[in-house]
């Protein structure tokens, strides 16, 4: 009895002991479980952070001048599939709010997942979509491709799911450095969102399988949308160590590149004091002695000029550069990832097409004007007099500005665009170039027979590992072998 008394004890100290050992032995920086509030600061600063300044030179705001840009020249070819790295973050704070029951988390994954792949998406056209991202639940590696009316659908759908899901949670959200916790600020971000995806796919109003204009409608009134700045979806810089902003310190924005002088003669001939606020003044006005105020002091750099040429007007102090404040500021502006002012323009635009109430349509966009200007009134402090409630008030009323100067819905429609590229200067990333894919609006200066490219060509990965599915998609959308940055996918048929 004694013997098997001791040997029981044994067996429960090696096994308790092997508990232990496994304990010990788990690897602090590869653990198994986590809380989702971890994940989920990584993925909102992925997410909100600035993307840097490639979109700026197709979007003529940016010229460089020390070599050729292939955004600047319409150039490039393919793009990589970098974004399903961030979504794997997403997908793994999803699998951890399951684990804990947390419909918050879940909520905001779905957000996460809706607002890559919608960018991914406008990138190239069919991407993988309900097959993606299953690599370690279900070592599924060549993920086939969804058409790209499929991804429409499914995001929007994943949307309205997260809406749903926090109607009804009123928990705290651990770890939100956007919006702290607060889940209604959440719901009108992510309706919001729900109206912009809508308008991408303006072309089809009239065809395919979603009701886009009823839709639009029911969301537009009967759910909650962002009713201020207050309510802008942006990250919060800090002056601490990785949380900084974005272009703080940043080389490049000191050597070669200036301003395209595009932007800068659309900011003029409005008299648009955002001008100051995201240019410097040129060598030659600074010492002549032209206030920052003085619109004359601002020049640009031609787009379409060989960049030596550029370069050679920049050294002759005639070419103004970005303003130091992007780069000598620590925490500088917020980055918006979409703001009020972005959403009252969306409403204007569906007043215009008749999607919702058209006769709320100038006070809709006076409001996108209105907030924009707010916003740098509130955050570029130093220049803060320049964007008052009286300056405001003076540009609505400009002749290029002023809503009710535009009679026809293809004249509405290019102020509506317009005023969102001139707020767009580093915050907008991509989104004014597909704006302008989507509507011609604004115009982009190009080489006698150059157009802006409609896409990027799927990455060189894809070609090798998941050959067949890649190739079947680029064959079923554009014809055997047409992998090409001209052709045009299905949201702008």
């Amino acid at each position: 009895m004694k013997h098997i008394l001791i040997t029981g004890m044994l067996v429960l100290f090696v096994m308790a002991s092997c508990q232990d050992l496994q304990e010990i032995n788990e690897n602090p920086n590869n653990v198994s479980e986590t809380h989702p509030q971890l994940l989920l600061i990584t993925a909102e600063w992925n997410a909100f952070n600035g993307e840097g300044t490639s979109s700026m030179y197709a979007s003529r705001m940016l010229v460089q001048t020390d070599g050729e840009s292939e955004g600047q020249w319409y150039k490039w070819n393919r793009n990589d599939f970098n974004d399903y790295g961030d979504l794997r973050i997403v997908t793994k704070m999803i699998e951890e709010a399951n684990r804990i029951e947390n419909t918050s988390y879940l909520a905001l994954g779905k957000f996460f997942r809706a607002y890559y792949f919608y960018k991914m998406t406008l990138t190239f056209g069919d991407i993988p979509y309900e097959q993606a991202l299953k690599g370690e639940s279900e070592e599924s590696y060549t993920p086939i491709y969804d058409s790209q009316e499929k991804v429409f659908m499914g995001i929007l759908n994943e949307l309205e799911e997260a809406d749903n899901l926090l109607k009804d949670d009123e928990s705290i959200i651990a770890g939100d450095i956007i919006f702290y916790g607060n889940t209604m600020k959440w719901r009108k971000l992510i309706n919001s969102f729900r109206l912009k995806i809508l308008m991408t796919l303006s072309k089809k109003e009239d065809g395919g399988n979603m009701d886009i204009k009823s839709v639009f409608a029911d969301i537009a009134n009967n759910s909650p949308l962002m009713e201020s700045n207050d309510d802008n979806g942006q990250l919060i810089y800090l002056d601490l160590t990785d949380s900084r902003y974005f272009a703080y310190n940043n080389s490049s924005f000191g050597s070669g590149m200036y301003i395209d002088s595009t932007f800068i003669q659309r900011l003029q001939d409005r008299m648009d004091p955002r001008l100051f606020i995201y240019c410097d003044r040129t060598k030659n006005a600074k010492e002549g002695g032209l206030a920052i105020n003085d619109f004359a002091a601002y020049e640009g750099g031609n787009p379409i000029a060989p960049y030596a040429e550029v370069n050679t007007k920049a050294g002759n102090g005639k070419v103004s550069k970005v303003n130091l404040r992007y780069t000598t500021d620590p925490t500088n502006e917020p980055h918006i990832l979409m703001g009020y002012s972005e959403l009252q323009l969306i409403l204007t635009e569906a007043s215009v097409r008749g999607w919702i109430n058209a006769a709320d349509a100038e006070n809709y966009y006076n409001n996108g004007i209105k907030a924009s200007f707010e916003f740098y009134n509130r955050y570029a402090q130093d220049y803060s007099e320049f964007v008052d409630g009286a300056a405001t008030t003076a540009y609505l009323n400009g002749d290029l500005v002023k809503f009710s100067n535009a009679t026809t819905e293809d004249e509405k429609i290019e102020r509506i665009i317009m005023q969102k590229y001139l707020q767009s200067f580093l915050q907008g990333g991509w989104r004014m170039y597909f704006e302008h894919l989507r509507t011609g609006y604004p115009s982009f200066l190009s080489l006698s027979g150059v157009s802006p490219p409609n896409r990027w060509m799927y990455p060189f990965v894809e070609i090798n590992e998941n050959n067949a599915n890649v190739t079947d998609a680029i064959n079923s959308q554009f014809g055997a072998g047409n992998d090409k940055t001209s052709e045009i996918t299905w949201w702008l048929k």
